[in-house]
């Protein structure tokens, strides 16, 4: 059964058995309808002041096509993976500026805080994490209002000892609307914030060219 419909299955027999959905279940078989979308990130990591928070436009399109263009610190730069060739492209000085330079996403240049790589860096990816860490380990929901917006917070930690990653623990509120996490907080085994990640000005289903992922 394919892991769409599998969920699906689930969340039914949790509403036939009188149970509370689980919440990652329905974000992650809503994400599953999704093709591409855009979004604005904001990470701060542990070892930076607010001031040094990075930002970036990101761009995702399904099977796995990520486009990132910063913004600060170092506005101009542009990395495009491709999962056809399994490569990184990034521009330090722009698209189209000398150099670009060609990385397995595996490169430690371009991994994140928690060591997430870029060709795991999508929703998705964070949504089976977060339930990979639940799976012996514990979640609490609580439904929470942020402006007009009815927002699910959720805390997952893993079991004793357990990681993904780095990340031992995941604090994320879920906007209920459009089932896409608005903040993310990622910690280590002994408590400690790992990375803050706030996503704005999200667009669902964008038409998104070919030529954006393959310039």
């Amino acid at each position: 059964m394919r892991p769409a419909l599998f969920l699906a299955a689930s969340l039914i027999s949790s509403v036939a058995a009188g149970e509370a959905p689980d919440p990652i279940a329905i974000a992650i078989q809503h994400y599953a309808q999704i093709e591409t979308y855009s979004v604005t990130l904001q990470s701060v990591q542990q070892d930076q002041e607010q001031g040094q928070a990075q930002r970036i436009r990101y761009y995702f399109k399904k099977p796995g096509f990520v486009r990132m263009e910063f913004i600060q610190p170092h506005a101009g730069a542009v990395l495009v993976f491709s999962p056809l060739i399994q490569r990184v492209r990034l521009w330090p000085w722009g698209e189209a500026h000398f150099p670009e330079l060609n990385l397995n996403p595996a490169n430690p240049l371009i991994l994140s805080a928690t060591g997430q790589r870029v060709d795991h860096s999508d929703v998705g990816t964070l949504f089976e994490h977060v339930r990979a860490l639940g799976e012996g380990g514990s979640t609490v929901a609580e439904d929470v209002l942020e402006g007009a917006s009815p927002l699910t917070h959720l805390t997952v930690t893993g079991p004793s000892g357990g990681t993904v990653g780095r990340v031992h623990s995941f604090d994320l509120w879920i906007n209920v609307d459009t089932q896409f996490p608005t903040k993310i907080i990622s910690r280590d085994l002994h408590g400690t914030m790992l990375e803050t990640v706030i996503l704005d000005t999200l667009a669902l289903n964008p038409p998104l060219p070919a030529s954006l992922f393959e310039p």
